[in-house]
């Protein structure tokens, strides 16, 4: 009955997904590759997470 009041997991992930690449840029950019790379890292695991949410959803 109040299905709109729950927050949507998947519209939270994605957000966060957005932001981590944002930043990920910056830092690309500001010629810190090891970071860069360890922020990549974060972001594919999230990207992981969202496929699981997208599969499990009917």
């Amino acid at each position: 009955m109040f299905s709109f009041l729950q927050s949507n997991p998947l519209k939270k992930l994605e957000s966060k997904r957005k932001k981590l690449l944002e930043e990920a840029m910056h830092i690309q950019r500001s010629g810190d590759l090891k970071r860069y790379a360890s922020k990549m890292e974060v972001i594919d695991k999230l990207e992981k997470e969202i496929e699981a949410l997208q599969a499990g959803k009917p």
